[in-house]
């Protein structure tokens, strides 16, 4: 009977949630202050108090509430087998998730946790707690607290065999260094990563990333081609399973494949695709208006996109890296096109043409000179360009080079006969 009661005061609080939250949570709370007892019937009616007690939390953006009920149930929740108490805790912390701005109040209750599961003697719950932990030190972007944290549980996971846990932990690893911006070693980890994934079933999410992060480190290399390909496999995985954010990413990220291609044809045939139009919205308007403003060269164009949609365009750290440099490779087309028809130029002239202020141009020409991209001087003090023409290499001194080679190889020989005549 008591079971049967504990049921329908569930679903009196499902019931009340929307329209009396503060008499559903009394309601939670009331179940959850009774021991959940050991038979199956009791615990289900446990398990579903505390996470939709949690999910109110969530709804009502009550975070220390949601940090303190997971801190208090803790202990309940060691009566359980382990893989349901795992799987109960995993699915309180992502409850966070819907909650602004908690990244803090997310490391402190998962380092709490991990402190519980050590003391419980809980390995595997620690390893998902510290792979987590790296995710949310990845978000406040405490890259050494994040190496720190992966490099001891490399070797752990490594002395143990799990290969599973092991490719996440290799992937967050190619996540960290790539975010430093070391290419090479990003690489290195995402191989490894690979390898690992090759000799265990790997979930289509954690595939999903493996793609995501396959296609960023082509797309640093250049190799957009390959890139686009990789990010099409990420889209369908996370498409696939509903993770809207990620997938609209990786579209985004294909959109910018076909943009630093110079292919805006492929753009507009994208932007009508089913994918594109199942997530369509600011995020992908924005690539487009990039494609639009890259394709008829105007950096006028270019920076009025920039500025329309700033919070779609700068909070992804991969799409603002490659605009910089998709910026510099306009500016520099620009510029060349406008220095093309003089050998003596007035900066200002050149700024006024461009649309941009004198010393950002000037510094630009700067640059472009020591990359001998054009031939010429500043003359910082009559403010102006001069262009010289490229002149031909003198093939004569090529000539007398290979002349000079060959002799050299001669007299070897030579001296190495007259050598052994002597011995």
């Amino acid at each position: 009977m008591a079971h049967e009661d504990t049921s329908k005061r569930l679903a009196e609080a499902k019931a009340l949630v929307k329209d009396q939250p503060a008499k559903a949570e009394k309601i939670y709370q009331e179940i959850l202050t009774q021991p959940p007892g050991r038979n199956d019937k009791a615990i289900r009616d446990f398990e579903s108090a505390l996470i939709g007690l949690g999910e109110l939390y969530r709804d009502h953006k009550r975070t220390q509430d949601l940090a303190n009920l997971i801190q208090q149930t803790r202990d309940a929740l060691s009566s359980f087998p382990r893989a349901k108490t795992s799987k109960l805790l995993r699915q309180l912390l992502d409850l966070f998730h819907g909650i602004p701005n908690t990244v803090d109040t997310q490391v402190a209750v998962t380092k709490s946790c991990i402190e519980w599961a050590v003391a419980q003697r809980q390995g595997f719950l620690r390893q998902n707690l510290e792979v987590r932990l790296v995710g949310l030190y990845m978000q406040k972007q405490s890259y050494y607290d994040s190496l720190t944290l992966i490099n001891t549980l490399l070797k752990e996971l490594k002395r143990l065999d799990d290969k599973l846990v092991l490719v996440e932990v290799q992937l967050l690893e190619s996540k960290v260094y790539h975010a430093l911006g070391n290419v090479p070693k990003g690489r290195a980890a995402l191989t490894s990563a690979r390898t690992s994934a090759a000799s265990v079933y790997t979930p289509p999410l954690l595939q999903a990333g493996l793609d995501m992060q396959s296609g960023q480190l082509h797309a640093e290399d250049g190799d957009f081609n390959t890139a686009f390909s990789y990010f099409i496999e990420a889209m369908e995985g996370y498409s696939s399973h509903d993770e809207t954010l990620k997938a609209t990413a990786a579209l985004q990220y294909m959109l910018l494949c076909k943009v630093m291609l110079n292919l805006n044809d492929d753009v507009n045939s994208l932007m009508t695709s089913k994918h594109a139009i199942k997530y369509a919205g600011k995020n992908l308007d924005a690539i487009k208006a990039i494609g639009r403003a890259h394709q008829n060269r105007s950096l006028e164009e270019y920076e009025s996109a920039l500025h329309a949609y700033r919070y779609e365009l700068g909070s992804d750290r991969f799409i603002a890296s490659h605009l910089r440099r998709l910026y510099d490779s306009m500016l520099e087309q620009n510029l060349i096109k406008v220095i093309e028809p003089f050998s003596r130029v007035e900066i200002s002239h050149v700024a006024e043409m461009v649309g941009l202020d004198v010393e950002q141009v000037e510094r630009k020409l700067s640059q472009m000179i020591l990359d001998r991209v054009i031939i010429g001087v500043l003359d910082q003090g009559s403010g102006v360009l001069d262009v010289f023409d490229e002149t031909e290499r003198d093939k004569g001194y090529d000539s007398a080079l290979g002349t000079i080679e060959k002799m050299g190889s001669v007299v070897d020989v030579l001296y190495a006969n007259q050598a052994s005549l002597l011995e």
